[in-house]
């Protein structure tokens, strides 16, 4: 597929996607959401790529849902197009690897959604984070309302989402939307630098980990703890595994 949106490349066992609409600050349209779950599904049955990387062309990393393209649609239209956002979004949360979202700029209602797909989120200190719906009228669109209370805490959800308020990075670092800031000119660095060290593990505990939290967390503490202890003992039958306990005992790098 010849993507238009989305810029793609992969080096280094990092695959980096880039929304590329600056004009109108990477809103996200119909087409986008068709390019981004071809994109996704692409990678992943590819095994050379470790690491995923998310981020926006200008200064918004994604200020929300095309307005223009709503704005005239019937309530059974808006549903197929609230829930074509959420699948996408859903196959980004699944992915085996890790995905990180480099977040440089605005990253409002739809954006933030984006974001919040996402594993784990560094941003810009001249980020700015919000689901601004509530001024039009409407909820977000694409489980925002789901995954902010279950990121930030419920009284952050219902402060955010009904104030419709844009908070500084700063502010969603501190509720936890966020887990470090950059300065605007080593996002990028830093992300990078990020992706290498998680990309330089070739164990099977990674995917692993992020399906023991990202499931873990719908199930009871009983329910997740059994689920680990599986995990825990499959991975005893992998090569890398093995090789990992082999390099701690004598003291050098695992040979991955």
């Amino acid at each position: 597929m010849e993507y238009k949106i989305l810029k793609v490349s992969i080096a280094d066992r990092i695959a980096t996607v880039t929304i590329s609409r600056p004009a109108v600050l990477n809103a996200l349209n119909t087409a986008f959401f068709t390019e981004m779950k071809h994109f996704l599904q692409d990678l992943e049955a590819r095994d050379d790529v470790r690491v995923l990387v998310v981020t926006g062309e200008g200064k918004a990393f994604a200020a929300g849902a095309d307005i223009a393209e709503m704005s005239g649609m019937t309530p059974p239209e808006a549903f197929n197009f609230s829930r074509v956002g959420q699948e996408v979004f859903a196959l980004l949360e699944q992915m085996r690897i890790p995905v990180i979202a480099a977040v440089n700029g605005y990253a409002l209602g739809g954006g933030c959604e984006l974001a919040m797909a996402c594993d784990f989120r560094f941003a810009s200190k001249l980020a700015k984070f919000g689901q601004p719906e509530m001024n039009l009228g409407l909820t977000p669109g694409y489980a925002g309302t789901q995954r902010l209370s279950r990121i930030s805490g419920l009284g952050n959800a219902l402060y955010l989402i009904l104030t419709a308020d844009t908070i500084t990075a700063e502010d969603a670092l501190r509720i936890g939307l966020v887990q470090k800031l950059c300065e605007p000119e080593t996002l990028v660095e830093e992300v990078m630098k990020l992706a290498s060290k998680i990309a330089s593990n070739g164990s099977g505990a990674i995917p692993a980990i992020k399906k023991l939290i990202r499931e873990g967390i719908s199930l009871s503490f009983d329910e997740g703890s059994i689920l680990e202890a599986k995990a825990f003992a499959q991975l005893f039958g992998e090569a890398a595994t093995k090789e990992g306990m082999k390099a701690f005992m004598e003291k050098r790098k695992p040979q991955w």
